[in-house]
């Protein structure tokens, strides 16, 4: 008997048909059958049900709210499309991003272009292309945009990125607006205050509003209220001293999304409360006009929709020790075991009812001792050619996928009303020679 909790951290349709695990209607064992393994499905009822959840618990209590989404915890063209018909935005840290963007169609005037080091060719791209924000990060970023924009006879609205001093208690590797961070001017050493005043002199640069990001994931609600009322009072005091008027104001994104049966991640409702209920209080503290709220989801809309799968193969048994089985992929496609300790719970697709009697190691394939998916969790006897689903995979895992041992980077799939639908290919051997001068 699968648990309720395991299958709620699957996506929502997930579901165990006669042994066998269901997604989006569609049977995982025969998609895994039609697209091999390693792969990837995406359930697009949970993309778009995610979607709908941030924009109207936040608008039910701040309807001036705008949702984009972090592409950094995975794109591609289909994802693009779905989230445009959603009505959300992007924000963005690349070129590449942008052009994934732009080549799905999606409207550049709803991006925003984030990043700590953006090269003068990947702004002028942002500008030619009709950004909608670029989310300025440091001084020299400052200096580059402004030449840039006049070059281009352009007027860009921008962002400065603030560093608040706020500890989030997440991982120290994902931890950003803390004072030691590559991230954003500081606000407690007057450089966020120089960066406003230098900021609000450049004529080609209109700068409409903050930013500030916290780190992720983040479980608890008090760093969002601290870090908001320590920007809005920034904006209180450089509105008397410069009269600069906030209209936008983005305390960032990094909602938590549940991985394991005993970390429950806190509802979206509970992060909306928190956010509006802040900003509210600390526009009326300090007479400020109420901007327009923008918040970045990025894994907390994809992260419960994508499942990884896997193929079993060899066996080594260590008596008294540990008994280790390894699948057909790992940290080249999934590296976020091996960077910083995350956790997954895991479901055998193909024997979904069967009794969990062993206790096994699940290693990857690649070259690396990290290589360590799953450590010391309850499985059926497995044997070879057993398929291996690990939920709430979509964020963060091909985002960061790589060609280590020259591996093929896997399929991705969508499934929906039980039709399973390829949206990128697996690689081919000639996809990792391709960029090869061979003469």
């Amino acid at each position: 008997m699968i648990s309720k909790e395991l299958l709620d951290i699957f996506p929502v349709t997930a579901e165990v048909k006669k042994g066998h695990l269901h997604l989006g209607g569609c049977d995982v064992v025969k998609v895994a059958g039609q697209f091999g393994t390693p792969l990837y499905i995406f359930d697009e009822e949970t993309l778009r049900r995610q979607c709908k959840e941030f924009t109207v618990r936040f608008a039910a209590l701040y309807p001036d709210t705008t949702v984009i989404y972090a592409c950094k915890a995975y794109v591609n063209l289909a994802l693009a499309r779905i989230l445009q018909e959603e009505g959300l935005g992007l924000d963005m840290v690349s070129a590449g991003e942008m052009a994934i963007a732009r080549a799905a169609g999606f409207p550049l005037d709803k991006a925003y272009f984030h990043g700590n080091n953006k090269g003068e060719d990947e702004l002028k791209l942002g500008l030619e292309w009709g950004i909608g924000r670029v989310v300025v990060d440091n001084f020299h970023e400052l200096s580059l945009l402004q030449k840039t924009a006049a070059t281009m006879k352009k007027k860009q609205d921008i962002l400065l990125r603030l560093s608040p001093g706020v500890d989030p208690h997440t991982h120290h590797k994902t931890t950003t607006g803390i004072l030691d961070s590559k991230f954003g001017f500081p606000i407690v050493t007057g450089q966020a205050e120089e960066a406003l005043k230098l900021a609000l002199k450049q004529p080609n640069l209109n700068l409409i509003g903050l930013h500030s990001h916290l780190g992720s994931p983040i479980f608890e609600m008090e760093p969002y209220k601290e870090a908001t009322g320590i920007v809005l009072d920034f904006a209180s005091r450089m509105k008397k001293k410069y009269d600069f008027n906030m209209k936008e104001f983005s305390p960032g994104g990094g909602f938590a999304v549940q991985y394991m049966r005993d970390t429950p991640a806190p509802p979206v409702s509970a992060y909306a409360e928190a956010i509006t209920s802040a900003l509210k209080e600390a526009c009326k503290k300090y007479g400020l006009s109420r901007p327009r709220l923008i918040i970045e989801p990025g894994r907390a809309i994809v992260g419960r929709a994508g499942v990884a799968v896997y193929r079993t193969g060899a066996r080594k048994e260590i008596p008294g020790l540990r008994t280790y089985v390894s699948v057909d992929g790992g940290m080249a496609d999934n590296i976020r075991v091996a960077l910083y300790g995350a956790r997954y719970e895991v479901l055998t697709a193909n024997r979904a009812a069967d009794e969990s009697t062993d206790v096994l190691t699940i290693a990857g394939k690649f070259c690396e001792s990290g290589d360590i998916l799953l450590r010391d969790m309850k499985f059926p006897a497995l044997k070879p050619g057993d398929l291996l689903a690990l939920p709430a995979s979509g964020a963060y895992c091909l985002s960061m996928a790589g060609n280590y041992n020259a591996s093929l980077k896997p399929a991705v799939v969508i499934v929906k009303d039980g039709k399973a639908r390829l949206c990128r290919r697996r690689e081919t051997f000639e996809d990792l020679y391709r960029c090869d001068i061979k003469d």
